[in-house]
């Protein structure tokens, strides 16, 4: 028979484990959740500049490069100040001059990055007109302002009459992005490097919105000769220099500015990060000269794209991380985030497209972390169902440990060595019976008791095993090893009479006399078992069975007949030899031995038992011989000296007292 709301350890452990396993789809699904909403978050201008850095980072590795570059600079710079002389601005007839010399050294195209949007001396606006023409490509300039009634656009072309000479003006305005980097293509058409790349003959790529600009080297890297050699190629440059070739002419100083110091024309690419300087408006034109010229610039993917990508990364994350989280998760972590970024690189450097691997890798780290994060609150989950599972059956010491250490529960059975205690209330049947009306008060009482006893054996180490109606049946040593489990049993044991004691003297409390009073039979054996699971598919107990759960039941039952509450077997006397003190009361034949078994009874701790212990021992000893000799007077006198010395064994002296004396047809 089982007590109500008994169930199993074992059992609800296995239901723990059964219910903390998500289903196959449970962590794709969290995965992809997961991903959707940092896709949603890389929307967000910090995160999108994050995909922009590393474009920046990605784009220098190894990036592609024209076969020649496709300009040459001639750089207004700190030589060309000294040989000059003069302040900036420069007279007009001197760039006049300079277009009259590249023309003569084989220039095919002249690009001046220099705005003429004002009229300066008439005879230096007259020179320089002179020399323009066809192949000359002036600098204007497109600003965009943003208004409450609209966005206003406008343009600030050169002088009239520089145009009218035959010259094109293309503009030379940037788009910065948010971090004041330079990395977007010019989206307006008639630019002022496409104009050039016209003029020379060739056309320019169509340019996709959102293209970015694929940089080739950090600042100074085009060929570049200085203004005052250009002046006179001849005498500064090697023959043929400048023939046939398309000559940018700008601002470019030897030392590029720093990054933090605010020059005009220069600006943050993709090489600031790394060389912390800045690159020339004109070295950029001519940048964005051989990006239209090869079709060298980089697409961007939309952003549907890289979220499409974040959730197919998250997902393959997730697949490869597994059911359950270890180091081949770890491995292929290890392996899987940093792949995702050399499939964005290979697709850069190859494909011209740019994928940021950001919002796939972080997706991807999600994914793995998360299978590590469900498999720690799977863990958690499990600890508490064995917290909750064993709290009923254990001390909290033992629970403790099995949240721990969940597969020190080794599901199966096992031979241990254990110590199984049985207690039973006396005289149930007639409080049972008194009651029959009162089914409520009988369940109340019976809780009480129960909890009583169960909380002696969770105090002492037990594992309670069930609850046969009346009965409390409980062992030591399983599913954890329990160090003197035999004392750990005798002492829980002790602690059962002390506790229906003190429900008694409760319960005269409350009702006076007529409360009920129990009693108790507690039995408690060692031996070799075997623990486990028993049952069936459908249900199944973590208990324990063998011959020594059978004498321990046994001995329980000998209580009342021996008139003492606590009786011991042999092996369980043996192995808490050392912390208590025992009285053997009887030999009892078991079946399957040869030899009658001993049954002993608790006298107490060894430390206060004292000498009176031993004296005992021998007078029991003595009553023991005289009554197996038929000496009853002998033995009847030996059991009443016995009583004296041991007052609290009275009732088992006077019943064998009241034994001897009734054989000799005497009176108790």
């Amino acid at each position: 028979m089982r007590g109500p709301g008994r169930s199993d350890p074992a059992a609800e452990l296995a239901q723990a484990r059964k219910a903390g396993g998500e289903s196959a789809l449970r962590p794709h699904l969290l995965s992809l959740a997961v991903a959707a909403a940092l896709g949603l978050a890389f929307l967000s201008e910090p995160l999108r500049l994050l995909d922009l850095r590393l474009y920046d980072l990605f784009s220098t590795i190894d990036p592609p490069r024209p076969a020649e570059p496709g300009v040459v600079i001639v750089a207004i710079d700190e030589p060309s100040f000294a040989e000059v002389g003069r302040r900036w601005p420069w007279p007009r007839s001197l760039h006049g001059r300079l277009v009259e010399k590249l023309r003569a050294a084989g220039a095919k195209v002249v690009a001046l990055d220099i705005l003429f949007s004002e009229p300066s001396l008439a005879q230096d606006d007259q020179a320089l007109a002179a020399a323009l023409g066809p192949d000359v490509v002036l600098s204007a300039e497109e600003s965009v302002i943003a208004m409450p009634q609209g966005v206003q656009t406008s343009r600030v072309e050169p002088l009239a009459a520089l145009l009218a000479a035959g010259a094109r003006s293309g503009s030379t305005s940037v788009d910065l992005d948010a971090d004041a980097y330079l990395r977007r293509m010019p989206d307006q058409p008639g630019g002022f490097a496409a104009l050039a790349l016209e003029a020379a003959g060739g056309a320019p790529a169509a340019v996709p919105e959102g293209a970015l600009i694929q940089y080739f080297g950090p600042a100074r890297s085009y060929p570049t000769v200085s203004y005052y050699q250009a002046l006179d190629p001849e005498q500064f440059l090697p023959p043929g220099r400048l023939r046939g070739q398309t000559v940018f002419v700008g601002l470019s100083l030897s030392h590029p500015p720093q990054a933090d110091s605010g020059a005009g024309d220069a600006f943050p690419t993709a090489y600031t990060v790394r060389e912390r300087t800045l690159t020339a408006g004109v070295e950029i034109q001519a940048t964005i000269y051989d990006n239209l010229r090869g079709g060298l610039f980089v697409r961007a993917a939309p952003w549907w794209v890289a979220f499409g990508l974040g959730l197919a990364a998250a997902l393959g994350a997730s697949l490869l991380a597994g059911r359950r989280s270890s180091w081949r998760s770890a491995l292929w972590a290890a392996v899987w985030i940093p792949a995702i970024a050399v499939l964005s690189w290979a697709l850069l450097r190859h494909g011209r497209v740019w994928t940021s691997p950001a919002l796939p890798m972080a997706a991807s780290l999600a994914a793995f972390a998360g299978r590590v994060g469900l498999d720690y609150a799977r863990e958690r989950k499990l600890r508490r169902a064995v917290s909750d599972a064993f709290s009923r059956y254990l001390n909290p010491a033992m629970v403790e440990e099995l949240a721990r250490n969940p597969d020190a529960l080794r599901l199966g059975g096992e031979r241990r060595r254990l110590t199984v205690l049985f207690c039973d209330i006396r005289g149930f049947t007639t409080i049972s019976e008194r009651l029959r009306d009162e089914p409520e008060r009988l369940t109340t009482l019976i809780n009480r008791l129960l909890e009583a006893l169960s909380a002696a054996v969770l105090e002492h180490g037990g594992t309670i095993d069930k609850y046969i109606g009346d009965c409390v049946m409980a062992f030591w040593n399983a599913p954890l090893n329990t160090p003197q489990h035999a004392a750990q049993a005798v002492r829980a044991g002790l602690a059962m009479l002390e506790a229906v004691e003190r429900v008694n003297g409760e319960l005269a409390a409350e009702e006076g006399e007529g409360a009920p009073r129990f009693a108790v039979g507690v039995g408690v054996n060692t031996g070799d078992c075997i623990v486990g699971n028993f049952g069936s598919r459908w249900r199944f107990d973590y208990s324990v069975l063998g011959d020594p759960v059978n004498l321990a039941s046994r001995i329980e039952g000998l209580s009342k007949a021996f008139a003492v509450p606590l009786l011991v077997g042999e092996e369980t006397a043996d192995a808490a030899a050392d912390a208590f003190v025992f009285l053997e009361l009887d030999r009892i034949a078991v079946k399957g031995r040869s030899q009658p078994s001993p049954i002993l009874t608790v006298l107490g701790p060894r430390e206060t038992v004292g000498p009176a212990g031993a004296a005992l021992g021998d007078l029991h000893a003595r009553m023991q011989a005289a009554l197996a000799e038929g000496d009853l007077p002998l033995a009847a006198d030996l059991a009443g000296q016995c009583r004296a010395l041991w007052p609290a064994l009275a009732s088992y002296f006077d019943r064998t007292r009241a034994r001897a004396l009734a054989e000799m047809g005497g009176e108790a």
